[in-house]
């Protein structure tokens, strides 16, 4: 049975732990509230633009004009799938939910294309594949520690670049989607070539550009990789703060239980300490009559 001094001590390190889980909870709250402002801007302008690249796509496809090199289904060799995590843990399963996410798409298209390949952002993607000897196309480090949209527009060139000159057909993004404080799902995105939904490539209706399709789907298009690149990192750095919040209370509300059963543990302890000393002095009362 531990001793009245070793549950103290335990008592004040979790209440020394408490402390830190609330601190971090508040700054990660604080860092939310950013975050999520940020997300809420931005994300309308991306589905706007998205659905705009979309029905360009489509009506070009449906009148027989070239395709944009970025818009070329090519036969489907070689894939590359960039994953989204943060440079810190103590996020609950943030970072697990992605990697896990990854894998599984890995498995799921391994007969669709000859070889994936595996580009990372945030050390614990990189420690992850690291770890267990993976290989790892290329690490992103740095991203996340200065964001800003010229980040995502060096990405979405250098992930464009490879799939003109075919080092890759097809390019996608994982990360969490930011719902809730406590709610993020796990989304896989292709980037290259831009989807053309059924729905959108059989619409009715005509349109008019200025300047010409071509001059605009060269301005376009690229705008439309970097801004999806931009909506990833600001939906993943969302979900980071808001998964650090529920997870710092939750540890925080665990460290209060725990500080309440070592209290009743200590308080029975010394109760049994009295008691066993009362006894004792009562016990030598007794022989000395």
């Amino acid at each position: 049975m531990p001793s009245l001094r070793d549950i103290r001590n335990r008592i004040g390190s979790v209440k020394n732990t408490r402390q830190i889980t609330k601190a971090m909870k508040m700054v990660a709250a604080a860092k939310l509230r950013r975050a999520q402002d940020a997300v809420t801007k931005a994300r309308p302008y991306a589905v706007m633009l998205d659905q705009v690249v979309q029905r360009f796509a489509a009506s070009t496809a449906a009148e027989g004009e070239s395709e944009h090199p970025l818009l070329a289904s090519r036969p489907k060799r070689c894939a590359e799938i960039l994953l989204l995590t943060s440079d810190r843990g103590l996020a609950g399963a943030f970072n697990a939910n992605v990697i896990r996410r990854s894998q599984r798409f890995v498995t799921e298209n391994g007969d669709r294309y000859q070889r994936i390949l595996v580009s990372t952002m945030g050390r614990k993607a990189r420690d992850f594949f690291r770890t267990r000897k993976l290989p790892v196309r290329k690490d992103f480090a740095g991203i996340q520690q200065n964001l800003n949209y010229d980040k995502a527009v060096e990405i979405s060139k250098e992930l464009s670049g490879r799939f003109l000159i075919g080092e890759v057909d097809a390019v996608f993004l994982c990360y969490n989607e930011f719902k809730s404080a406590i709610t993020q799902s796990v989304v896989v995105r292709q980037l290259l070539p831009v989807e053309v939904p059924g729905e959108v490539a059989t619409g009715e209706g005509e349109c008019l550009y200025e300047p010409p399709r071509p001059a605009l789907l060269d301005e376009l298009i690229p705008r439309h990789l970097a801004i999806q690149v931009w909506r990833g990192l600001l939906e993943s750095t969302a979900s980071e703060h808001g998964a650090r919040m529920t997870a710092m209370e939750s540890a925080t509300k665990n460290a209060d239980e725990m500080i309440d059963a070592l209290t009743l543990q200590y308080n029975r302890a010394r109760q049994a300490y009295v008691t066993k000393e009362l006894m004792e002095i009562v016990s030598g009362a007794e022989a000395l009559k």
